[in-house]
């Protein structure tokens, strides 16, 4: 599998190939002779023009449109088996018409990319096996004899090290001879090899089996598990998971955070052993490709992962669980811009699965469609060892400012940071921005360090003393003069988890203390490694950004620290409300899991701000209430859609034009139907410049999705090689 094929057969069948080129100009079929062996789905190299390109066959047949002696025939096949499910192909269709993206760059997605350009194949290890010693052997091999006793003991033997041992020669030698033979056998990368499972089947209470229950009977197809955190959703999935397995099914367990994977695919082999199997980016390219490959085969019959792990190749699915729904993460970025629930919901219609969703914090979108009895809701509102929620205490730090407090830690932070560490718990430290300083300022004459490539402000990082860009990753070296006036009062303004690590160290010297950011998680295992050292009680204190706010279980931590916890709500986004009370919920959740009541500092230059009191109540109903009637009021989605056009270049000029193009066709539109547009209007993005492409945008409020494909119709005819342009719907980030 993985390597093509060379064909010698008769060509007496037409395949149906979408070349793997993802433009619009070659976005159709193109036909080709094949021998009738070749299935839909399977991998092809094709001649296409004057050279030989990568293929997908979406359908063969007897008849083709074009006369016999015109075809080509498909030069190479990839794989034993059909790479591609029949389910997968009808989502393509689906996904390029919704996306309105090439139906190459639709099918990419169900295949691991260093797979589809042939850079990774299956693995194998050679094996040297003891065959007999009834040989002779010199006096002088004495390398063969030990070789062959050692062989003879142990049975057989990695090839690598025993060539080490006793040397190439001498084993050659004995393969010759026949008294020992070298196999190569396939190997399975694993990822996480050694990561074990963490118990027993627990018993459900009566809270989870009412859940369990509603979920299995109900004729709703889609449910939502509306549960406070530490309430037992994770064990709902697992039986619900276990259900499906024993009919027959496969199932999907989706989570937000690549950090959070390794503890999900803990609980699920722990439960299912080797029937789960990961997929994610930060996987080696071998351990995906053989993840990938123990799917298809049905090897495995769980996938977990993050966002693309939607894709999985697997047949008969019977539930998909989407954990934390309301997570921004769920939506993709980047060509394709897909929504994972749209495509967990198409995936569960075509297999008749379950769809169950889970959060504290539901989205509110997806809670009106619960309220409305599109979805089966299920509260839980208690934790499931029964203990209370952490009291949150409300810091503010403008009476911590006046008392002459200039640290980032109020009185109370250091109080109750003083008193977890004496009795012995763990305490996590939130704060989202990551760096020493937020930005790097001219005391003299107000200059602001920005990058040369994004119109964005500076990060200083102590530890590599440089200033970085948190949107393009360049570094510059940090500044000992102001380039501007040649000031030398150079200021650290705001602060980062690398400035709270080291204020923590001054403040609590014999603490013990881990970080965990994008800065210091690198490969596969580096958020695994730093949360395991915290569970296995090798720190005191974590400090984070988002990535340490949900899902995470640590018994031992009674106490969080919400620092600047205001700070998304003054966003421009009419989600700055609901995201501040996610995360809020979210990270005071990993406190008093356990035995002892946990505590949640939160501090706040706002402290009167509703959002922030609904949230140190965990009154979601509250919040849910006060934000759904302010969104009636104001037209803000669910009861609009907001559509924004981007145009982005290198060429200013180019893209000032293309962005007048966009708007005054999306103004014709408006004018044909001025009822189904609120609101419209073109300007510069709030960031200008990213990766050194300029950016505009054409931002509008419709009242439905009825102007959408018209819309779509318009990026695509004006986007070119010089100027993309992009559609956007209900955009996570309107940066």
């Amino acid at each position: 599998m993985g390597k093509p094929q060379y064909i010698t057969l008769n060509f007496i069948m037409y395949a149906k190939v979408i070349v793997d080129i993802a433009h619009s100009r070659v976005d159709r079929i193109f036909e080709y002779s094949c021998p009738d062996s070749l299935a839909a789905g399977s991998r092809v190299k094709v001649p296409f023009g004057g050279r030989t390109v990568d293929g997908f066959v979406i359908g063969v047949s007897r008849a083709s449109s074009y006369p016999a002696e015109k075809l080509r025939p498909v030069s190479a096949v990839f794989d034993e088996a059909p790479a591609i499910l029949p389910e997968c192909l009808e989502l393509t269709g689906l996904i390029s018409r919704r996306y309105r993206v090439p139906q190459a760059a639709a099918l990419r997605l169900f295949l691991p990319s260093e797979m589809r350009q042939g850079k990774v194949h299956e693995a194998y290890k050679k094996f040297a096996v003891f065959v007999t010693d009834e040989i002779k052997l010199p006096a002088s091999a004495k390398k063969q004899s030990a070789a062959l006793g050692y062989l003879k003991e142990v049975g057989e033997c990695e090839l690598a090290p025993l060539c080490e041992k006793f040397g190439r020669g001498a084993i050659n030698s004995l393969s010759d001879k026949g008294a020992v033979e070298i196999q190569a056998r396939k190997i399975t990368r694993n990822p996480f090899g050694g990561l074990s499972g963490g118990g027993e089947k627990k018993t459900l209470t009566p809270a989870q089996l009412s859940a369990l229950e509603s979920i299995e009977s109900s004729d709703k197809q889609i449910h939502l598990i509306h549960g406070v955190t530490g309430s037992g959703k994770t064990e709902i999935y697992l039986n619900v998971i276990d259900g499906q397995l024993r009919r027959g099914k496969t199932a999907i367990f989706l989570v937000p955070e690549i950090s959070l994977t390794p503890q999900m695919l803990s609980q699920l082999r722990s439960r299912f052993g080797g029937a789960a199997a990961i997929l994610h980016s930060g996987l080696s390219a071998g351990e995906r490709f053989d993840e990938w490959w123990r799917l298809r085969s049905g090897e495995a019959k769980i996938a977990i992962g993050a966002r693309s792990a939607v894709f999985a190749p697997l047949e008969n699915i019977g539930a998909i669980i989407i954990d934390e729904e309301h997570d921004s993460s769920y939506i993709s970025e980047s060509a394709p811009r897909y929504s994972t629930f749209e495509i967990a919901e198409m995936r569960a219609r075509y297999n008749g699965a379950k769809l169950v969703l889970g959060s504290a914090t539901p989205s509110v979108e997806t809670y009106v469609r619960a309220k409305d009895g599109e979805l089966g809701l299920i509260t839980l509102t208690e934790r499931i060892n029964g203990n209370p929620m952490p009291e949150i205490i409300i810091s503010d730090m403008r009476k911590e400012v006046r008392r002459g407090n200039n640290t980032g830690f109020s009185l109370a932070l250091r109080e109750e940071l003083d008193k977890t560490l004496s009795d012995g718990n763990q305490a996590i430290i939130y704060l989202n921005r990551r760096g020493y300083s937020r930005t790097v300022l001219c005391r003299d004459c107000g200059y602001v360090a920005k990058c040369e490539n994004c119109d964005v402000t500076l990060t200083y990082h102590s530890e590599d003393n440089c200033l970085k860009c948190h949107y393009c990753g360049a570094k510059y070296r940090m500044l000992t003069a102001c380039p501007d006036c040649g000031g030398r009062h150079v200021l650290y303004n705001g602060t980062g988890t690398q400035r709270v690590v080291a204020d923590l160290k001054s403040l609590f010297p014999s603490a013990r203390i881990l970080r965990m950011d994008n800065d210091t998680v690198s490969g596969k295992d580096g958020h695994y490694k730093i949360l395991k050292k915290f569970a296995e009680r090798q720190a005191d204190i974590l400090v984070g950004t988002q990535m340490i706010a949900k899902g995470h279980d640590f018994p031992s931590v009674t106490l969080v620290g919400i620092l600047d916890a205001d700070m998304s709500l003054h966003f421009s986004d009419y989600r700055s409300g609901e995201r501040t009370f996610q995360l809020i919920t979210q990270v005071a959740g990993r406190s008093g899991r356990a035995g002892d009541k946990g505590k949640v500092v939160l501090q706040t230059y706002s402290p009167e701000n509703y959002i922030l009191r609904y949230a140190a109540s965990y009154d979601y109903n509250g919040f849910f209430g006060n934000e759904i009637a302010l969104r009636k009021a104001t037209g803000f989605p669910p009861y609009s859609l907001i559509c924004r056009v981007m145009v982005t270049s290198e060429d200013g000029d180019a893209a000032l034009q293309t962005l007048k193009s966009v708007f005054f066709a999306v103004e014709d539109l408006r004018k044909a139907a001025p009822g189904e547009f609120i609101f419209l209007n073109k300007m510069h993005s709030p960031i200008k410049k990213i990766q050194g492409k300029i950016r505009y945008q054409v931002l509008m409020r419709l009242q439905s999705k009825a102007m959408l494909e018209k819309i779509y119709d318009i990026a695509v005819a004006n986007s070119s090689g010089d100027c993309l342009v992009y559609v956007e719907e209900n955009p996570v980030n309107l940066s």
